[in-house]
């Protein structure tokens, strides 16, 4: 394909996917020359229509070898996402679209607006369909595990380029309206077709968008207009149940507000959500509890590897009244005997991730019980993913995770290949310096299973799903056994 040939069927892919009406074209056309170094163009049509993927890859080419961009992949990401913002619609054009469609269902509006960031290339589907998925059957349901892949690794060249780079405060971070249509840097994504919304929550301003990196289907991200640190309190509550109602059809929720247990954003306040059922969404309530003066809200502890207390009513001032005394409870909460602690040396520890939605007509908040102690033997945090698991994932466990879909690091799809030939060839790995982390495990799965080439990929998947299963477990602040039970319902019987 020649680069004449690239922009026609750029300009084509635009008109067809509605970035542009045809109307646009020339003007489109003219506003993409420049960004490659072209200063004429014929219209030359393809002798088959490409994909997205290589015209880009096309144009890209072609700046590189006129030199306008540097060959690695985080600056070919600056200069794509500039070419395919020039045919994005302008952010008034699209709330306006968003809303029209609104008017109609919120399900229409979602659609067209999930639709305009894929088609727009903000969600690179291309990159996203190489991550790595599948479902365990566990104790507690179908848990989601992932590989993330999508997320391109930076080259030297860039690193060196934004270590010298002087710290910017603009955009304050990477949720912040301010990245709408920015052009980004080496040490900071380009977002020229990046298009946000805005909305209403709790009475206060803020936007929704969907993730880049969607981990489930139509991920999105709300976000507070301000940058304003997280906080879990009644009003978040609120906001969460405000965007339930706006989109019936969309979870949301929110991570803790304290580092370990929280997302890796805590200065923004923001929440996540889409259209997607986890399976702690389906996971059933396994001991009902009642809470004085609630009898309007059916509440209980569910069925799942972590700490939950589910709430459930129409209406949703009750569920935040109930759940803020729940809340307040659990901060100054300590039971020595369960290794519960609300402060050390001045430090607080306890926090909830909350989550609502919307199922007929009947709302739910679902609150985790979160605590980030740390001690001298789990430096990384008591509930967290201990040492034994590390060779799996050693990260932070946060909102998605919590509710049952593992996002494991990109590394584990080269190890699993190599640990696969290892255990099929009999090979030890207890000297090898990438595999020997995977040792004891691989041990484990020898003496469990009769391996061979044509059950290995099933065993090693199904069993790092269970290993995601038991690092939940490790997470949940009371422990899945009687004496856990007990001290579970003991925190509940002591909420006034």
């Amino acid at each position: 394909m020649t680069v004449y040939e690239a922009v026609t069927a750029l300009a084509d892919y635009a008109v067809e996917e509605k970035l542009i009406s045809e109307r646009d074209r020339v003007f489109a056309v003219n506003s993409i020359l420049p960004l490659i170094g072209l200063d004429d163009y014929e219209a030359e049509k393809p002798a088959e229509k490409p994909d997205l993927e290589s015209i880009l890859r096309t144009l890209l080419d072609y700046a590189c070898e006129k030199g306008l961009c540097e060959n690695s992949v985080v600056y070919r990401d600056l200069l794509d996402t500039r070419i395919m913002g020039a045919l994005t619609p302008r952010p008034s054009e699209v709330e306006k679209a968003f809303f029209e469609k609104y008017a109609e269902s919120p399900v229409k509006a979602t659609e067209y607006y999930y639709n305009l960031s894929r088609k727009s290339d903000y969600i690179r589907e291309y990159r996203i369909k190489n991550d790595m998925k599948w479902v365990t059957k566990t104790q507690y349901g179908d848990i989601d595990i992932t590989i993330n892949l999508s997320k391109p690794e930076k080259d030297p060249k860039a690193i060196a380029a934004a270590g010298k780079m002087k710290a910017s405060g603009y955009p304050k971070c990477q949720l912040c309206a301010e990245n709408e249509g920015y052009s980004g840097r080496v040490n900071h994504p380009a977002r020229q077709n990046h298009r946000i919304i805005s909305i209403k929550v709790n009475g206060e301003d803020w936007f929704f968008q969907y993730s880049p990196y969607v981990y489930y289907n139509e991920h999105c991200i709300v976000l507070n207009s301000s940058h304003t640190p997280m906080v879990i309190n009644r009003a978040a509550f609120n906001k969460l149940f405000d965007f339930v109602k706006l989109f019936p059809h969309y979870f949301v929720g929110s991570n803790a507000d304290l580092p370990i247990v929280g997302g890796s954003i805590l200065s923004h306040e923001h929440f996540q959500g889409g259209n997607y059922t986890f399976a702690m969404a389906k996971a059933p309530i396994e001991k009902y509890v009642e809470f004085a003066g609630y009898d309007d809200v059916e509440a209980g502890i569910v069925k799942w590897p972590m700490s939950v207390i589910r709430l459930r009513g129409k209406d949703t001032v009750r569920i935040t009244e109930l759940a803020e005394k729940i809340l307040n409870s659990w901060r100054g909460y300590t039971d020595e005997q369960a290794f519960i602690y609300a402060v050390t040396d001045g430090v607080n520890h306890n926090a909830i991730t909350p989550i609502a939605r919307c199922i007929e007509g009947v709302y739910e908040l679902d609150l985790v019980l979160r605590n980030n102690i740390t001690t001298e033997e789990y430096p990384d945090g008591y509930y967290h993913p201990h040492p034994e698991y590390h060779h799996i994932k050693k990260e932070n466990i946060g909102l998605i995770e919590v509710m049952g879909l593992a996002v494991l690091p990109s590394r584990l799809k080269k190890e699993m290949e190599s640990l696969k030939a290892a255990i099929l060839e009999g090979r030890d790995i207890r000297n090898d310096e990438v595999l020997a982390k995977h040792a004891d495990w691989a041990d484990m799965l020898k003496g469990k299973y009769e391996i061979n080439a044509g059950n290995i990929d099933e065993i090693i998947r199904d069993e790092i799903g269970i290993v995601f299963a038991a690092i939940l477990e490790q997470c949940g602040v009371f422990s899945r056994d009687d004496e856990g039970r007990e001290q579970f319902l003991r925190f509940i019987a002591q909420v006034k």
